[in-house]
């Protein structure tokens, strides 16, 4: 059995934003509710939800899920997202054969997407990164092996991973689709503003 886990990130600072954007509310429920309630539903090993300054609003929010996720503390988040990726790694990374990196914003992260990597990924064990393209912009969750595991602890300040990416592109699998929405991520008052008359 291939045991895939999926890891979400909500211990970004909002700075763009100018509050915490993940507990803004769309459509009655805040943002980080989707990208969460999706993970639920795909049914994955582990569920690891990495909050940081607003830990405590964010165990609240998310209590309804309590018995199916396991959110934990990035105590430090102000070092940026390669400190939540390795947190997230950390409390995961024993257990399983694959994980999904989640963005916490991404309002529309797709059910379809989500299965389709998974399937690729399965299929050709030699891909040891599958990441979706929407109309050929890569984009989120990427799906990464656990031979990977490891290279998260090396990244540093406020990269993903790409770096972990760039270093392995043999080993690179793009899946495509043509809906752009599905990649949306929230970053301003100016996108939430969009997303708020989408």
């Amino acid at each position: 059995m291939c045991k895939i886990g999926a890891i979400i990130l909500a211990a970004g600072q909002s700075v763009r934003m100018g509050k915490p954007k993940l507990l803004l509310p769309y459509l009655n429920r805040p943002l980080i509710h989707y990208p969460v309630s999706l993970a639920v539903e795909m049914d994955f090993v582990r569920i690891i939800v990495v909050g940081g300054e607003h830990i405590q609003q964010l165990q609240s929010e998310l209590s309804e899920f309590s018995n199916q996720i396991t959110i934990i503390h990035n105590s430090e988040y102000e070092k940026g997202m390669s400190s939540s990726l390795k947190a997230g790694i950390t409390a995961i990374e024993n257990e399983l054969d694959g994980v999904l990196i989640f963005l916490g914003d991404q309002p529309f992260a797709s059910k379809d997407v989500i299965q389709k990597l998974i399937r690729e990924f399965k299929q050709l064990r030699n891909s040891k990164i599958v990441r979706p393209r929407y109309s050929m912009q890569p984009g989120h969750p990427i799906l990464f092996d656990k031979s990977l595991f490891s290279k998260f602890h090396a990244l540093c300040g406020d990269e993903g991973g790409k770096s972990i990416i760039k270093a392995n592109e043999e080993k690179l699998l793009y899946v495509d689709f043509e809906n752009t929405k599905l990649n949306l991520d929230i970053d301003t008052p100016q996108d939430y503003e969009l997303l708020l008359k989408s």
